[in-house]
């Protein structure tokens, strides 16, 4: 090789050009090159893994921590193809995400692992660049930046083996897409509207405000809050946005399909919603159910007039969060509300009341996962990292509260299991404090429980609590409601204590939520991965699946 600069040094020095601190990558040939240029980068971290899928989810996770785009890299052919969960996930959640993957190379005549990449990239929603030109190299690592950012997706660049080998080309300073990137703005409110809402909020007998994700990016969460205030409006947040309003004594928490029983009972009588920066999803509304009888009006800088086969509003008004509440706010000062929906009796109930009291018979020494729950909101700091899985375990920890909404972490717009694991070791190896803890089921562990050794072999620090029920819940829940055998469903509870301990890092068997407090001090206390095996009934129902399935509660 010549003494110059090869092109995947190049490469590697406009990534870290564009703000680049951190890879996640599994090495083959197509990568390895590129990946061990980067890792010798001054303030590089590289995090190695074990399957190609979890590079991406992790990377996933780091801008979940962090805002910055994550960066993932993996060898072409089979090497590419295990990461299509992960691309459509990010594409699904708006993740800006670049991808280098090698590519086969382009002077060999046939080469085993060589398929079409930018197809595959296509059907999971990310953009391809082949790189094929050197003399356009810096151009197509800016624009995959900038495709990023702009349009919030992932978009992969493709990379031949042996092009990455050829003498770079003197092309100048490498300019970062944050030259070319537009400078945000904020977008200001119709008069018109804005006067309109007035009155409505003015003249509603029971309205609620619900703030999402798009409130805490335009820091309107005090604006919203004294909104609701001025107008007598109750508070929610989306999924997204949980925990923001904690504080409020009339606050419903979570809306929707994971909303209290008590947030629930007064969703029924609420005349009027106004949402701040949330997208309005099935989630957010319960299909329409959260708030039957409504008016409903979305304040969003992307307001949507249809969505996932439903028109979630009747009133849509296209402005950044913060300049409507405030424009509201101005606009209902000499205004009389004539709201009466709130009430100490009403505060009382949502803050005693349980988030969900159906009745079920547990007789085999499980726990009610309702209250392993309600143990973890008391012993698990509120300034820790909270990350969510997916199924049917994901309603549980959503009950609990007192935690700041910037930690709250999930990208479930794909409905996919097994990302979560990956997606909460990026956070880990972003915050590098040791204080994030994930919530996963059984099932969704399993499918990538080896990254526990890329975790223990590169010292981060993590907290798992796994809600096992020794099947894979939805599908049980759902073989049951039809009378239909959910033996295929049912596999016996792993022993995640003894796989932990193979795997060289801590676990713990929990049968008793007295054993919470305990674990706690010990985990804080020590440097490694920990899973807390907790064996939860497989006879509770989450709410959302308990009203799927037609669920009756035992009469004796």
């Amino acid at each position: 090789m010549s003494h110059q600069r090869q092109i995947y040094h190049a490469l590697a020095e406009a990534f870290a050009a564009e703000g680049v601190d951190t890879q996640f990558g599994l090495m083959g040939d197509g990568n390895m090159l590129w990946m061990t240029a980067m890792s010798h980068l001054p303030g590089m971290t590289t995090f190695g893994v074990r399957h190609e899928h979890c590079a991406c989810m992790m990377a996933i996770g780091y801008w979940s921590a962090t805002g910055k785009v994550g960066v993932a890299s993996v060898t072409h052919g089979p090497g590419f193809t295990q990461t299509m969960t992960a691309l459509t996930t990010a594409a699904r959640n708006f993740v800006p995400l670049v991808v280098f993957a090698g590519e086969a190379p382009l002077t060999a005549p046939w080469y085993l692992q060589a398929m079409d990449h930018a197809a595959l990239a296509k059907a999971c929603g990310a953009e391809y660049i082949p790189l094929h030109s050197t003399a356009r190299m810096y151009h197509d690592v800016r624009e995959a930046f900038y495709i990023a950012q702009f349009d919030r997706k992932p978009v992969v660049i493709g990379v031949p083996a042996d092009l990455q080998e050829l003498v770079a080309p003197d092309l100048g300073t490498y300019r970062p897409s944050a030259e070319l990137l537009p400078q945000p703005q904020r977008i200001t409110p119709d008069p018109g509207q804005i006067a309109e809402l007035a009155s409505l909020l003015s003249e509603a007998k029971a309205p609620v405000i619900v703030a999402g994700r798009g409130v805490m990016q335009s820091d309107a969460r005090s604006e919203v809050e004294a909104l609701a205030e001025k107008t007598g409006a109750m508070l929610g947040t989306s999924l997204l946005a949980k925990g923001m309003f904690d504080h409020n004594p009339n606050s419903l928490g979570i809306v929707g399909g994971y909303a209290r029983q008590a947030s629930r009972d007064v969703g029924k009588s609420v005349d009027l919603v106004v949402v701040f920066g949330a997208s309005l999803s099935r989630f957010t509304t319960d299909s329409g159910k959260m708030f039957p009888n409504a008016k409903m009006v979305q304040v969003d800088i992307l307001p949507t007039g249809y969505r996932e086969g439903l028109k979630p509003a009747h009133v849509y008004i296209k402005a950044d969060a913060k300049l409507a509440a405030t424009a509201l706010l101005a606009a209902v000062a000499s205004k009389q509300a004539k709201a009466d929906i709130r009430s100490l009796a009403l505060s009382k109930r949502l803050r005693e009341e349980p988030a969900d009291d159906t009745r079920y018979i547990i007789s085999d020494g499980t726990l009610d996962p309702r209250r392993v729950f309600e143990e973890l909101e008391r012993v698990i700091p509120t300034d820790y990292d909270f990350v969510s899985g997916s199924a049917h375990q994901a309603y549980w920890h959503t009950t609990m509260r007192g935690a700041d909404p910037r930690n709250y972490h999930a990208v479930r717009a794909f409905g996919a299991i097994g990302n979560a694991f990956a997606f909460a070791s990026g956070i880990a190896v972003a915050r590098k404090n040791g204080r994030v803890v994930l919530f996963e089921g059984d099932g969704g562990l399993l499918m990538q429980i080896q990254e526990l050794e890329s975790l223990k072999r590169q010292g981060v620090k993590l907290l798992i609590v796994c809600c096992n029920d020794g099947a894979f819940g939805a599908e049980v829940h759902k073989l049951r409601k039809d009378g239909i055998d959910d033996s295929g469903a049912v596999f016996g509870r792993p022993p995640f204590e003894a796989i932990a301990k193979g795997f060289g890092v801590r676990g713990a068997t929990i049968s008793d939520i007295a054993q919470f407090a305990g674990l706690m001090k010990d985990y804080e206390a020590h440097a490694d991965v920990e899973i807390w095996d907790v064996h939860v009934s497989d006879q509770v129902l989450a709410p959302n699946m308990r009203d799927a399935v037609g669920y009756k509660p035992p009469t004796t």
